[in-house]
């Protein structure tokens, strides 16, 4: 991981919106990630694609959902920029929005069901 990995993934709004709903719940399911933020799920899996592929974030299956999370072996300065990013961010009306948007998502995954 090098700095500009880093900053290259916080560079795009999707990407951004997506990571900062990550750091705050740990781990999301693309159904989720695509009902908070209004987006398409090919639009959304792109970015995560992206993503994974900067080592920024991990994915797991579970049947037919994959889970996306923060990758866990970032460096703890990648660590650190994130979460000040997300103290930045968590005043901002979108992201206070994609969060207040996520939690009103009435089948999440949790209860084995995804929209």
């Amino acid at each position: 991981m090098t700095p500009e990995i880093l900053l290259k993934s916080l560079s795009d709004q999707t990407r951004l919106r997506s990571l900062m709903l990550l750091i705050q719940e740990g781990e999301l399911c693309v159904c989720e990630l695509t009902y908070a933020l209004d987006l398409s799920q090919p639009k959304i899996s792109r970015h995560l694609a992206s993503l994974r592929d900067m080592q920024v974030v991990v994915d797991r299956r579970a049947g037919q959902w994959i889970y996306y999370s923060i990758n866990p072996k970032l460096p703890e300065w990648a660590k650190e920029l994130l979460q000040a990013t997300l103290r930045g961010s968590q005043k901002e009306k979108q992201y206070k929005a994609d969060m207040k948007k996520l939690k009103s998502m009435a089948n999440r995954p949790d209860n084995r069901i995804c929209v």
